[in-house]
């Protein structure tokens, strides 16, 4: 039982020294990234930014084979149900009341 008090405490601490950004991290991040690409970092940046639209875009040619593929099915089922709502009623209704009769010969025979 301590054990598991432990560890989550361990867990809960851990995440409370990750925190959110703030201004001091995304400088020190900015200071980085030039020291480390130099003039290549706006040619970086626009990359960064190509993959991220072809990411969305990806995304969403997704989400519209979903949509569509959904649709499809709901079409289906509507036609299944048209048809069946075009056939007739049943001629012969089973009488619950009458009892059943027994059958003398087999279609095997």
């Amino acid at each position: 039982m301590t054990s598991t008090i432990f560890e989550s405490t361990l867990n809960t601490s851990f995440i409370s020294l990750i925190g959110p950004f703030g201004w001091i991290e995304v400088t020190a991040l900015l200071i980085i990234g030039v020291l480390v690409f130099g003039k290549r970092l706006p040619e970086v940046g626009r990359n960064f930014g190509k993959s991220i639209v072809e990411f969305k875009k990806g995304i969403k040619g997704i989400g519209d084979d979903i949509d569509s593929e959904e649709k499809k099915s709901n079409a289906d089922t509507e036609a299944v149900e048209q048809k069946t709502a075009d056939l007739p009623p049943a001629k012969v209704t089973p009488d619950p009341t009458k009892e059943v009769e027994e059958v003398d010969s087999h279609l095997d025979d």
